[in-house]
């Protein structure tokens, strides 16, 4: 067998590859204590509570996609020259939406406590509106980060927060069983993040650059930020549908099942794309580029395709196991979410490469209609009032509305250049 070594390795690669590595080693960690905590989760508490804090959580995962407006992918990928006045504009813009989305996040919480009934998750889904204070301080500093090839240092601080998190999640657990023991650590940890990011990479505003032209950063990020919105409706509105339609008590057991399996595996598939973006972006145009992307799809699915199955396949044995007897009837619903990493991963790698390639607005197209495919599956399955069989149309649309397309644009994109809009894609 051939190994790789540094020598064999496409110019550039090794950043990409110690980049990687070092999420890895983050995410890795983060798991681990995510693992324990979902653990005590399963054993601390009752579907139901599960569900309310489920319930409250994804609506603030939903709106919180909202604050990752675009405009930072344009820091990752400006010229030199124009780097010191957009990233003057992007800090005022960031200050702006992020207050903005917190404004809305209150509103959302007002609305489910006097439209749908439920105060105890409208409270503290409007506690974690004070989340969006703490990120605009430091994003322009976080994707410099990027920008410089440091993603090691963003995953570091990244995992700090995450596993602070978890941590503090399992404590108060154990001392007060309430699902407001899942949702405020996600408050109290968000200043470990903006600490540790001001520290590594120190930035300031810098008048005399001047400001980059405001339009042309919301035409941008708006675009981005319409596919990382699909993207999160397509990830969190199933478990709206699944409360609507089959009660907390069955959210409860697909929101433990869902951070037991593919929870797990979607956070690394995104840290993978975190990585390879800013690296295929500094790849010359061309052949080079198309190289790099060739690699990129072949350590993905080395990585990440033996992972998935082998965990899909071993549910039945380590769900009962390790959360114990009275989750077992999960096991087959944790294997059905694991194999969504599949076409998750070949969405991602789709996305970034569009994205290089500045063709966002059919990346945005590619999103609504895998999103429109996956929930329309899972809506059906809800009908049977199984929610194992709503968690495989779930699946099943995901991989119709993903799979066929990534593979045209991938194939396209390793073979030449890049496609320039939708009729050269499918010619």
């Amino acid at each position: 067998m051939r190994h790789l070594s540094a020598t064999s390795l496409p110019a550039g690669a090794l950043p990409l590859l110690r980049g990687m590595a070092a999420f890895g080693a983050a995410e890795l960690s983060v798991r681990i204590v995510r693992l324990i905590t979902v653990i005590i989760i399963a054993r601390q508490l009752a579907p139901e509570i599960v569900g309310v804090a489920a319930l409250t959580l994804t609506l603030f995962e939903l709106v919180r996609v909202l604050a990752n407006i675009g405009i930072g992918q344009r820091i990752i990928a400006a010229d030199e020259v124009d780097l010191d006045a957009l990233c003057n504009t992007a800090q005022r813009l960031f200050w702006i939406w992020c207050c903005a989305v917190a404004a809305f996040q209150i509103s959302v919480a007002a609305t489910l406590a006097y439209g749908f009934g439920q105060d105890v998750a409208a409270q503290m889904l409007a506690v974690l509106a004070l989340v969006y204070f703490w990120m605009p301080g430091g994003l322009v500093q976080c994707y410099l980060l990027l920008r410089e090839g440091r993603a090691s240092t963003t995953a570091r601080n990244a995992a700090t927060q995450t596993i602070a998190d978890h941590l503090l999640t399992a404590a108060l657990l154990l001392l007060w069983p309430s699902p407001w023991s899942i949702v405020l650590p996600k408050l109290l940890t968000a200043p470990i993040w903006l600490i540790l990011t001001r520290r590594a990479r120190p930035w300031a505003t810098n008048p005399a650059a001047g400001y980059a032209p405001v339009k042309g950063l919301i035409r941008f990020g708006l675009s981005v930020l319409a596919t990382d919105m699909l993207l999160a409706l397509r990830s969190q509105l199933d478990k709206l549908i699944i409360s609507a339609t089959l009660g907390l008590s069955a959210l409860g057991t697909y929101y433990f099942a869902y951070n037991a399996g593919i929870g797990i595996v979607s956070s690394l598939i995104t840290a993978f794309g975190t990585v390879a973006f800013p690296w295929l972006c500094t790849s010359p145009e061309g052949r080079e580029r198309a190289k790099n992307l060739r690699l990129v799809l072949g350590v993905g699915a080395a990585l990440f395709i033996p992972l998935i199955l082998a965990q899909a396949l071993l549910a039945p044995y380590y769900v009962p196991v390790i959360f114990g007897p009275s989750w077992s009837h999960a096991a087959p619903l944790v294997a059905i979410l694991c194999l969504a990493g599949i076409p998750m991963l070949f969405s991602s790698i789709t996305t970034l490469w569009l994205r290089t390639k500045g063709q966002v607005g059919l990346d945005a197209s590619a999103g609504l209609l895998a999103c429109l495919c996956a929930l329309g599956g899972l809506f059906i399955g809800t009908q049977t009032g199984s929610v194992e069989t709503a968690a495989t149309y779930w699946l099943a649309g995901l991989s119709l509305g993903i799979l066929p397309f990534a593979a045209v644009v991938l194939r396209r994109g390793i073979r030449t250049t890049s496609p320039t809009n939708l009729k050269e894609i499918v010619a």
